[in-house]
Order: structure tokens, then C-alpha cells, then sequence
């Protein structure tokens, strides 16, 4: 198409270059471009958050951004988080304490809680309900994922703890 743009973001750590329609949304290029089908399509209105994704660190819900907004930038999904075969603590945390049923808010729900980790290793279960208070579940009652959010944190002092010894 003559109306495409060549963007680069580099997607869970490794550069990937797409020419795009300058429309087309994040979270349609990650799923129908790169395959990435981790990320969800719920609402398409960032209502639900099913989208969510982590650029540059910073939650976003990807079903109202343009692909061409990222361009330049580092994206994580829920496919990144895991390393070298080892889980991240926030999925730990999740299967450790049933933090998920169906599934379907759970890619978003990870990474917000990821992105709180970051920055408050040791939340509070007020800390959290405002972290994840974007983002809908239907099945969970959210207290679940609240325990695994405060869980994977745990895991990650006890790492850094264990490191420095």
C-alpha cells in the first residue's frame, strides 16, 4: 500500500520493523503482524484493559493506540515477561494463588502488576486495587489477584534479599 510507514519498536527485547497503515492499532499489529496474540482484544474503548501492554515501562491499553505511536520505543507483552524459561514472579504469583479463571483479563492484569513491582515492590492490597483499577475481571472477584500481585512482590524482596546475602 502506498499510504504504509515503516515503524521499529523493539518488542520484548528484540527489535522488530513493520511498514504499516498508519491506523492500524497496537494491538492489531501485535496480534495479526507479529503474532502476539497474548495481548486481548475485549473493548476496543479501553474500558476493560484487556489490551494492556507495557511501553517503556508504562502501562497502555493498545486497542486506542496507533502502532505508529510506538515507533521507536520498547513494548512488553505477557510473552516477554517470562526470561530465559523462567517464569517472572507476577506469573508465579498468579498460579501460586489462583489468580486467574477464564484467562482473558489475565495478560493485562500481569503486566499492571509487573509495572507496580517496579515501582513498589511491597504493595499494599489498596496499592494494588489502584493499580489494577483500569482493567476488568469478570470471574475473579479481583482478590485473587490481589494475593498474587503482594505474592510475586514477596518473591522478588526474597530474591533481592537471598542476592545480597
Amino acid at each position: 500500500m502506498a499510504n504504509e510507514t515503516t515503524i521499529s519498536i523493539t518488542v520484548n527485547g528484540r527489535e522488530r520493523s513493520s511498514e504499516v497503515e498508519p491506523r492500524m492499532l497496537l494491538v492489531h499489529w501485535l496480534r495479526e503482524g507479529l503474532g502476539l496474540t497474548g495481548t486481548h482484544i475485549g473493548c476496543d474503548t479501553t474500558s476493560c484493559g484487556a489490551c494492556t501492554v507495557l511501553l517503556d515501562g508504562t502501562p497502555v491499553k493498545s486497542c486506542t493506540m496507533f502502532a505508529v505511536q510506538a515507533d521507536g520505543r520498547a513494548l512488553t507483552t505477557v510473552e516477554g515477561l517470562q526470561q530465559n524459561g523462567k517464569l517472572h514472579a507476577i506469573q508465579e504469583g498468579f498460579k501460586e494463588e489462583h489468580g486467574l479463571q477464564c484467562g482473558f483479563c489475565t495478560p493485562g492484569m500481569m503486566l499492571l502488576g509487573a509495572a507496580l513491582l517496579e515501582d513498589n515492590p511491597n504493595p499494599s492490597e489498596k496499592d494494588v486495587r489502584w493499580a489494577i483499577s483500569g482493567n476488568l475481571c469478570r470471574c475473579t472477584g479481583y482478590q485473587n489477584i490481589v494475593k498474587a500481585v503482594q505474592y510475586a512482590g514477596q518473591k522478588i524482596e526474597s530474591e533481592r534479599s537471598g542476592a545480597q546475602a
